[in-house]
């Protein structure tokens, strides 16, 4: 039996970071902070969040970092500032490209 208030518990642990994500979808390019970031995907904060199921381009380096991470994702879902709570506004990226979300779950192991 599943209790009303449960969340699905997450594969993939977070890190709290902030980020700046540059990322392109057929609405064009955008540029916007990430504030959490997995091996499974990230939250980007933004005013304009895309529509659930767009596909976008992303490109970002971990702090510390000299490495440049280029993946794939595709929005899993968003939230407007105009949306009842204090949440921040943005988006939930899921990652699709598994090659380079595992090298960068590799590389959120060594940050400490």
């Amino acid at each position: 039996m599943t209790r009303i208030n449960e969340r699905p518990q997450r594969l993939y642990r977070r890190r709290t970071l902030r980020v700046m994500v540059e990322y392109v979808s057929d609405g064009g390019l955008a540029c916007d902070p990430a504030t959490t970031l997995g091996a499974g995907g990230l939250f980007i904060e933004t005013e304009s969040p895309l529509i659930e199921g767009t596909h976008l381009k992303m490109r970002f380096t971990l702090p510390g970092s000299t490495r440049t991470h280029e993946i794939e994702g595709r929005v899993v879902w968003s939230r407007r500032s105009t949306d009842r709570g204090s949440y921040a506004p943005g988006m939930g990226i899921e990652f699709t490209d598994r090659p380079n979300s595992v090298n960068l779950a590799r590389e959120l192991d060594t940050l400490a």
